[in-house]
């Protein structure tokens, strides 16, 4: 039934909806959400949800599957798929709640305002593009590491224990930026097992936690207030071009 509704979502493509002035929903308008026939029936567990004014915009979970939901104000309509803003032509998304990251962390970059959070894979392409740019907006961001090694990377998950493994900051900085599958010192590693299975276990739980979070891909990239952005938009905003 959910598949069979997003294709409504073209129904309410062409409204602009700015999720940003959105009100999050409180506890007792999500009980009356859960208490609908559908939401009871399907077993659908909403995490959290906000009033776009004309919609509201659903973070749930089914089987324990993230998904995002849109529910018609008169409560009859139920809405499952991607809403576009018509205006910057990008998908409609809910800030998500980093405060379970708090301290999870990797590592952190940078000594600037612009505090951010950053979920990356040592093997991704397009997360070492955005890394080589680090050095120009070093002054300007802080940004706190969370490794999410993908599956079909079959280096990802050593080479962010490898990273993980460094004794300072500096050097897990260093090494994030600079090692690949060919460094010579990771091909050479040499990490105590005991201390191994600790890091295999950190990077387990950062893993869980980008799942939480709803990512689904690499580089991941949240403002301090929990939004998606891009990491070329950032870089555009401080007149960096990516080439």
């Amino acid at each position: 039934m959910l598949k069979s509704l997003s294709k409504s979502i073209l129904a309410v493509s062409s409204i602009a909806l700015f999720l940003n002035a959105s009100t999050q929903l409180s506890e007792d308008t999500l009980k009356e959400f859960k208490d609908l026939e559908l939401f009871k029936r399907v077993n659908i567990d909403i995490v959290n949800g906000h009033d776009l004014g004309t919609l509201y915009f659903l973070n749930i979970k089914v089987q324990d599957n993230p998904n995002t939901i849109y529910l018609t104000k008169d409560k009859k309509y139920l809405i499952s798929g991607d809403v576009i803003n018509t205006q910057t032509g990008k998908k409609l998304t809910a800030p998500v709640d980093l405060s379970i990251t708090q301290g999870k962390e990797a590592l952190t970059f940078g000594k600037g305002s612009n505090e951010l959070v950053l979920f990356t894979d040592p093997e991704c392409p397009y997360c070492k593009k955005f890394e080589s740019y680090f050095k120009e907006i070093e002054d300007k961001v802080k940004i706190k590491v969370f490794f999410y090694p993908l599956e079909f990377h079959k280096n990802a998950k050593d080479l962010s224990a490898f990273i993980m493994s460094q004794e300072t900051p500096e050097a897990k900085i260093e090494a994030m930026l600079n090692t690949t599958k060919d460094s010579e010192n990771f091909k050479n590693r040499d990490i105590p097992s005991e201390k191994l299975n600790e890091i295999y276990a950190s990077i387990e739980e950062q893993t869980q936690l980008g799942l939480q979070l709803g990512v689904q891909g690499t580089p991941a990239l949240f403002d301090k207030d929990g939004n998606s952005i891009s990491w070329i938009e950032l870089l555009a905003n401080y007149g960096i071009e990516v080439k």
